[in-house]
């Protein structure tokens, strides 16, 4: 049993050696290094940032909810603003859209500090929150944001003099009072205003001058065609009322609709524009179109009424034992035959003369023959289409060389 008990003490005791030095710590007199190099942790450099840039501007010595030499003079503050984009321009709102990069150069001497090789530092926005800067802001600003994708677009750079650098990127929509009296053909000035508590307003003057080949295609080419095609009813046959009233028709219905989709993207002004003059007149001219037909057409009827009570005043058979049938012709073809002659002017509109023959048939018994009577007829109807056809297209193309004289 002794010799039992002396092995397994041997055996043991190194076992619980072995165990005294994994569970025993080290101290700093064994010449070995502390803790295990597998579980120790880095520093973390970015919680550590702020504590240095804090301590190397000495953030905490100062207070900066009050202005550089506050009780002193003005603090000179520089802005620049560099445009990125025109975003948008709307007539209907008056108002305008653009990005742009917005720095701010001031001195403040509490943020200066020692730098070896005169090198200024960068930070981002987090410094700002905690210095002065200076309180700007837009005048008639309708809405403005700073972009923060995919941080915080914040620049703050400070040189070891305590001269700083504040720079962000801003979209602003700002008021732009418009005069749209030569709309389409106009140029408006936009004005950015910037203002401070403390300091003078700054205005930043955008001068926009409105493209026209869009218009072009969109307003005037259609109007004119429409013009144009008012036009071809001037050589239809006047008496081809189905052909003639649903042209007139068309072009006036569509001369309404540009003019509604026009004004649907204006905004409700007082004045008038000049683009609402050129489709106005536009459609007076497509009106008077279906007007002048309206005059033909009327003329005409009274002529034939005329035509008429003549025929039924002119024959006779007062005395004639076996009158005979009366017939009468009246027709373009007839009236060349029977008679056409020029006849002189009066009030500047010439007319021409008809000579209608009404002639009595001879009775087939007694073979009696009746007499003849002849009237003179006047009509000026087609004279009507005959002018229409230069005194429209002429009266036109005045109005737009004095159109594009005038706004051009």
């Amino acid at each position: 049993m002794v010799g039992v008990s002396r092995m397994k003490g041997q055996i043991l005791q190194p076992y619980r050696q072995f165990r005294s030095k994994r569970e025993i710590p080290l101290t700093e007199g064994s010449g070995r290094k502390i803790g295990s190099p597998v579980n120790k942790r880095s520093p973390d450099i970015t919680k550590a940032w702020g504590t240095k840039s804090e301590q190397l501007l000495r953030i905490d010595n100062h207070d900066f909810t009050m202005r550089p030499g506050f009780g002193g003079p003005a603090v000179p503050v520089g802005v620049d603003v560099q445009v990125e984009s025109l975003d948008a321009i709307s007539e209907v709102d008056m108002d305008f859209t653009m990005t742009l990069y917005l720095r701010h150069y001031w001195k403040d001497e509490r943020l200066s500090f020692q730098s070896n090789k005169n090198q200024s530092m960068t930070f981002d926005g987090r410094l700002v929150k905690k210095i002065w800067v200076p309180d700007m802001f837009f005048v008639h600003s309708k809405k403005s944001f700073t972009h923060d994708t995919t941080t915080d677009n914040v620049m703050l750079r400070v040189y070891p003099d305590g001269k700083v650098l504040y720079s962000l990127r801003v979209t602003v929509t700002s008021m732009c009072s418009m005069d749209l009296s030569r709309f389409p053909l106009d140029t408006q000035t936009c004005s950015l205003e910037i203002e401070s508590c403390w300091y003078n307003r700054l205005y930043i003057n955008f001068t926009l001058r409105r493209h026209i080949f869009f218009f072009l295609l969109q307003t005037y080419f259609p109007a004119t065609l429409m013009v144009m095609l008012s036009w071809v009813s001037f050589w239809i046959d006047r008496r081809a009322v189905p052909a003639r009233v649903p042209l007139g028709i068309t072009t006036v219905l569509t001369m309404s609709t540009i003019i509604t989709g026009v004004n649907a993207s204006m905004p409700r002004v007082s004045y008038i524009k000049a683009v609402d003059i050129y489709l106005w007149v536009s459609f007076v001219f497509v009106f008077l179109s279906v007007i002048e037909y309206a005059a033909v057409n009327y003329l005409s009827t009274l002529q034939e009424r005329k035509e008429r009570k003549l025929r039924d005043r002119l024959p006779c058979t007062c005395g004639m034992a076996h009158p005979g049938m009366m017939s009468a012709s009246y027709s373009e073809m007839d009236a060349n035959n029977t008679g056409n002659y020029s006849m002189p002017e009066e009030n500047g509109v010439k007319r021409e003369r008809m000579l209608v023959q009404l002639a009595m048939e001879s009775d087939p018994i007694t073979g009696h023959v009746g007499s003849s009577a002849y009237g003179n007829i006047w009509i000026d109807t087609h004279a009507i289409d005959k002018y229409s056809r230069v005194i429209f297209p002429g009266s036109y193309i005045l109005f737009n060389i004095i159109y594009w004289s005038i706004y051009c």
